[in-house]
């Protein structure tokens, strides 16, 4: 059966059963969500990504065999599908490594319920989901989770960047797209891809998370140049305030029904 254009389909990835069991059951009570497959540990994660191409993955950060940080680089951030990485404790290495390698959120299994269904829908809306607090944009959240070189040199001195380049790479790392960079700087979708292509040679890097790191790193955009080039930016990084884990809400009364 084919799915509504609303329905959210998920693989669940935990090598816990009786976890995945109570959490296909929260999840199937949304009328949005539909759990379409599960997977013990890592190797039949990625296994399962790519023979159900499920919209989302719900990934456990440690799991016997490969773990969830082995399969998110295996799966690789250029997949369709969007991960979010369930773990029991996070350390700010660990989300930033699982950002690098392509996931869009990180929840803690002590989580209440409701934050896990908040952290899918902004997910699946092309939000990032992080932390323990609000943070409007990709490279103000990595600005807390990565170190830096302490170089605060201009990035165009350094790397022989253009001003329109550190503008594009300023709107880039704030979570915009091609389409609102062209629209922003009256540009045409093909002078901004040149752009970016001109940006990704000379700073070595290959695509745009790769950039928002080597921004971060390098201190190419200022504290307080946030790109003022569109209404509202795709990618926002939030989490809410801790509550009851879901995983508590797994219990053999939920179970049995």
């Amino acid at each position: 059966m084919d799915k509504s254009p609303e329905t959210v389909r998920i693989l669940l990835a935990d090598d816990h059963p009786i976890l995945r069991h109570g959490l296909r059951k929260l999840l199937e009570v949304e009328p949005d969500l539909r759990v379409i497959g599960e997977a013990g540990d890592g190797i039949e994660a990625v296994k399962g990504v790519h023979r159900l191409k499920p919209d989302l993955l719900l990934l456990d950060l440690n799991m016997p065999r490969q773990t969830g940080l082995e399969a998110l680089r295996e799966i690789g951030p250029m997949s369709s599908t969007r991960t979010v990485v369930l773990a029991a404790a996070i350390e700010k290495a660990q989300v930033a490594e699982a950002i690098q390698f392509g996931a869009r959120g990180v929840v803690l299994k002590e989580s209440a319920t409701e934050l896990l269904l908040r952290c899918i829908r902004a997910v699946m809306r092309g939000q990032y989901w992080v932390g323990r607090e609000v943070v409007f944009s990709l490279i103000e959240a990595l600005r807390d989770l990565l170190p830096t070189n302490g170089d605060s040199q201009n990035g165009q001195a350094n790397f022989g960047l253009t001003p329109r380049e550190m503008e594009v790479i300023t709107a880039v790392v704030n979570g915009y797209t091609n389409k609102d960079i062209a629209q922003s700087f009256s540009l045409s979708i093909q002078t901004v891809k040149h752009h970016l292509t001109s940006i990704f040679d000379k700073l070595g890097v290959s695509n745009r998370l790769e950039l928002a790191l080597f921004t971060v790193n390098h201190h190419l955009v200022g504290e307080d140049e946030p790109a003022q080039t569109a209404s509202s930016a795709s990618s926002h990084f939030a989490l809410g305030a801790p509550g009851h884990g879901f995983r508590d809400a797994l219990n053999w009364k939920r179970l049995s029904r």
